[in-house]
């Protein structure tokens, strides 16, 4: 499947071998490859142009991207960006994910419970404060110097909870980047579309490419009560995508393993995929069987069985990239190339040379010790929402009693806002799908651990699983966002004074979660974090910045175009149209279009272009980005990627790695002649 993949070893050793990677890289804004994009294109980027492009763009808290498509608080995103919110607002009685919602006019928006969208306003870089903080620590002592100093660096910036403040490590810890967003709390939905047609093919056409989906959600920003007025927004393009056009991905794609070393690779390959597959499988048999026992159940399960096909899917490519022999050897390749460079200069060896072996034990260390940082430090062996708001409240009002330097990350005062939004929020929990969720993680924890584990004995003691989870879902209240609330602002005390079920079960692991989470921070993390900073300095001294960092759920762009590939010796072209739609349709799930699109047939023009592929460089997270031209006008809306991508965690072919996007000309077509949305047109295209 990924064999087409290839990378010579020489590329990272010559800088200007760079320039033969065709359309690839997710680019910081402050070094995006402005003369490269020229040359192949035509077309330089001014920096007043991708200023315009940074604004316009937004990033939903949580793992999605978005874009701000009017002055009035507009923002487009994917529908599977905005689900949760839209089964959050649904009810047994009106199921919105089902049906569709469109608020037909400003006072028929409805806010979101727990979304938050950022807005990238500036960015400056730390790596000075952060190097002279750790210099020459090691181990614990690194990692609370490090922490200690980005907590400070971005306290000192977030002035009011209106912003968020980040310090973001790039190229593996070459350079630290300060980033300061605009931050939005008060979201409302404006438009979804039906889950049929946003996910048009479910699970078998997911990473697949012909595709047929209106994947899109329609969101607005509010703040003081009223649409925020907006400087910074994409318009619409009037023609949208052609084949063959520049076309630009701005988003926020969520993480990346290109630069990784033999060691992490192997333990990727061999370790990692595997058990995360292995659990995602099951737990999609168990959510399946729970949507079979009704309707109920399959609406409340939705979500979740979307999310776990999705991350099962995605890991499998990874996985079949990384089982790939040639692939795999054209990355040890790569990472033996480096090693061959810093030896052949003694000043180098000297200062880099040890950090592949150091990498390499704390590898080992984390392998030895993952069960227990994932089930235990994580909190895999738990996996409620309740359970979860009782961890956020034990964890949470011990941690604010320390210095805000001294706290776990989640809990210092930049990030309180939002964890106080999930906290406080009134989206509906559901005990069955809780202790079916419960039970499953539970079982997990003895399969993983062991019946005769300490920890296992003292979580489950003489119950079962399901006899844990029911008692615990069934006796808490903390499913009441007003309770919650009184707790966390009545602190320690009140929370240590509760007896709440799940609230002791957070307080009975609290100590083993605090044990294995400092053994990963103090002895393992520290160690990968400074050889990995040693290796990206060493590879910045043999390519300086003429390559691009790691995705790392920031701000980044990349470049390409509207182009098809070649798949088994057969041409796939970049287009698909509202025909094909019609022509896919059996009317059984998942490829039966909704009522509101059989009604409409005979008002469409079926030529318009529905779905398009472009070869710019993405990777989970841009779900949500806008593609855009070189006008910086809206011609579509990214929403997934081949099957082929999917090994672009670790390399990218731009001869078969495709973005996949929903044309600009169809979001409007539907919204017009489907849906009745003249609102939403008339604010995208004014005039029109």
């Amino acid at each position: 499947m990924h064999t087409q993949l290839r990378f010579g070893a020489a590329i990272l050793v010559l800088a200007t071998a760079q320039a033969g990677y065709a359309d690839e890289g997710m680019w910081t804004f402050d070094n995006f490859p402005k003369e490269r994009v020229k040359k192949a294109y035509g077309f330089e980027p001014s920096g007043a142009w991708l200023d315009q492009v940074r604004l316009g763009s937004a990033r939903i808290a949580g793992g999605c991207s978005a874009s701000f498509v009017s002055a009035a608080g507009l923002v487009m995103t994917n529908h599977h960006c905005a689900h949760s919110c839209i089964q959050q607002l649904s009810t047994k009685d009106k199921d919105i994910v089902k049906a569709g919602f469109y608020a037909a006019t400003p006072e028929a928006e409805v806010r979101c419970p727990e979304l938050e969208i950022n807005q990238l306003v500036a960015m400056a870089d730390v790596t000075a404060q952060v190097n002279a903080a750790t210099k020459g620590k090691e181990g614990a002592a690194y990692a609370e110097a490090q922490k200690a100093a980005t907590a400070r660096i971005e306290k000192e910036c977030q002035a009011s909870d209106a912003l968020r403040c980040d310090v973001v490590s790039l190229y593996g810890g070459g350079q630290y980047h300060l980033y300061r967003y605009q931050r939005y709390q008060d979201v409302r939905l404006v438009f979804a579309p039906e889950l049929a047609i946003a996910f048009f093919g479910g699970d078998p056409d997911n990473f697949m490419f012909p595709r047929y989906d209106l994947d899109v959600s329609f969101l607005r920003v509010y703040q003081g009560d009223k649409p925020a007025k907006l400087e910074h927004y994409f318009k619409w393009s009037a023609a949208g995508a052609k084949e063959g056009e520049l076309t630009f991905v701005s988003g926020h794609p969520g993480g990346t393993d290109r630069q990784l070393t033999a060691a992490e690779l192997e333990y990727e390959r061999d370790v990692a995929l595997p058990e995360r597959l292995l659990t995602l499988a099951q737990l999609r048999g168990l959510l399946t069987q729970f949507q079979e026992r009704g309707a109920e159940e399959r609406r409340i399960a939705t979500h979740d069985l979307f999310g776990v096909e999705n991350g099962y899917k995605a890991l499998r490519g990874r996985w079949s990239a990384l089982l790939d022999k040639a692939f795999f050897a054209s990355k040890l390749a790569e990472d033996n190339a480096l090693r061959s460079q810093v030896a052949k200069d003694p000043a180098r060896q000297q200062k880099y040379g040890a950090a592949w072996e150091q990498l390499a034990k704390a590898v080992a260390e984390q392998k030895k010790y993952r069960l227990q940082l994932r089930y235990v430090a994580s909190g895999a062996g738990f996996s409620s929402k309740l359970f979860a708001h009782a961890r956020t409240l034990v964890q949470g009002t011990e941690e604010l009693t320390r210095p805000n330097d001294k706290r776990f990350e989640e809990y210092r005062d930049t990030d309180l806002p939002q964890l106080q939004q999930r906290l406080f929020s009134k989206a509906p929990i559901y005990p069955g799908l809780e202790v079916e969720k419960l039970t499953f993680s539970l079982t997990k924890l003895r399969e993983e651990l062991g019946a005769d584990d300490a920890f296992v004995k003292k979580v489950l003691g003489a119950e079962s699983p399901r006899e844990l989870a029911t008692r615990l879902v069934q006796g808490s209240k903390l499913a009441d966002p007003e309770l919650r609330k009184k707790l966390w602002q009545g602190g320690k005390a009140a929370v240590v004074a509760d007896k709440d079920p799940m609230l002791e079960l957070a307080r009975l692991v609290d100590a083993d979660s605090r044990l294995w989470r400092k053994k990963w921070e103090e002895e393992i993390e520290p160690v990968q974090k400074k050889a990995a900073e040693q290796i990206a300095k060493a590879r910045f001294e043999v390519l300086g910045t003429s390559h691009y960092p790691d995705a790392t759920s920031t701000l980044r762009l990349s470049y390409g175009a509207v182009v098809g590939y070649e798949e088994n010796g057969k041409k796939i072209k970049p287009f698909t149209t509202f025909a094909g739609a019609f022509e896919r349709e059996t009317g059984r799930d998942p490829f039966a279009l909704p009522a509101s699109w059989l009604k409409a047939k005979p008002n469409l023009d079926l030529g318009t272009p529905f779905n398009f592929c472009s070869s710019n460089d993405i990777i989970g997270g841009n779900s949500g980005s806008p593609v855009i031209n070189k006008n910086a006008e809206i011609v579509g809306l990214i929403f997934d990627g081949n099957l082929q991508s999917l090994g672009g965690e670790y390399g990218f072919d731009a001869s078969v790695n495709r973005a996949v996007a929903v044309h600009s000309q169809a979001l409007l077509l539907a919204l017009d002649k489907i849906y009745g949305a003249q609102r939403l047109v008339t604010e995208l295209r004014p005039g029109k």
